[in-house]
């Protein structure tokens, strides 16, 4: 006699799942891992109304990669959204989206478990600070239960035109430069070597002002840069490699991230 599930254990079944997949719950937002092809469409959609391609933003990556969807309880509304590719070793990293603009041989030899973060975007209409706080919230429980060691990914700055962030990048080069252990080399056709260029002491204030939101949290925790700006003329952005070891994250900045986290 075969046994059929009754509406009620299917339903059950349905809430389980979604409630696995569930990162963080904080105020009025839930951050959770997409379930289905409906939720990759909207995070691409989403994707595409922020970036404002000319083309639905979609690649490849897409079907390897785990996306966060950030959502508004009271109305469903996504908010925010990102992907993560999770790598065992420095010696997959070739594999990763930002391998294509730069040369990361140097992190070949790094042990143990990363994770790219990629086409983090968030809902032009929603300005409340929160969501940057509940996405990195949602990424510090994903980093933790994926015993990740090291987090990476491209930081945009928006448009192409180098000197609107002058001060920023002069910021970058005097704190903010990766390793020599794992600088990445260059490999786009069209970079802005700012390290190599930049002569000028940067104004704190002016380059803050200016800095991502989303790489401005990376330096906060100890993150590091390329030497180099990638200009990306299909996505009309300047973007940097950025990476972020666990390891040295300061234990006062662990502690708020696990805060929200938890």
């Amino acid at each position: 006699m075969t046994e059929t599930s009754t509406p009620d254990q299917n339903f059950a079944a349905d809430a389980a799942a979604l409630a696995q997949n569930v990162l963080l719950e904080k105020g009025r937002y839930v951050a959770r891992l997409a379930q289905d092809a409906r939720d990759i469409a909207a995070a691409q959609a989403l994707r595409t109304l922020c970036f404002r391609t000319d083309q639905f933003d979609a690649d490849g990556f897409d079907t390897t990669c785990e996306h966060v969807l950030v959502e508004d309880s009271r109305s469903g509304a996504l908010v925010c959204c990102f992907r993560l590719l999770v790598l065992e070793g420095g010696a997959d990293v070739s594999r990763s989206y930002s391998a294509q603009y730069y040369d990361l041989s140097a992190m070949a030899g790094f042990e143990g478990r990363m994770v790219e973060m990629g086409r983090f975007c968030i809902h032009q209409g929603w300005t409340d600070p929160d969501i940057l706080r509940v996405a990195w919230g949602a990424m510090t429980a994903f980093v933790d239960r994926e015993e990740i060691q090291m987090l990476f990914g491209c930081s945009s700055f928006a448009g192409t035109e180098t000197e609107d962030y002058l001060d920023a990048f002069a910021m970058l080069k005097h704190r903010h430069l990766a390793p020599k252990r794992w600088l990445p080399r260059v490999k786009a056709p069209n970079v802005f070597k700012y390290a190599a260029r930049l002569r000028r002491k940067p104004d704190a204030k002016k380059a803050m002002l200016r800095m991502p939101p989303l790489l401005r949290t990376y330096l906060m925790m100890g993150g590091w840069v390329s030497d180099h700006a990638v200009v990306d003329n299909h996505m009309n952005t300047l973007h940097v490699f950025t990476g972020l070891e666990i390891g040295a994250i300061p234990p006062a900045r662990k502690r708020l991230l696990r805060a929200v986290a938890g």
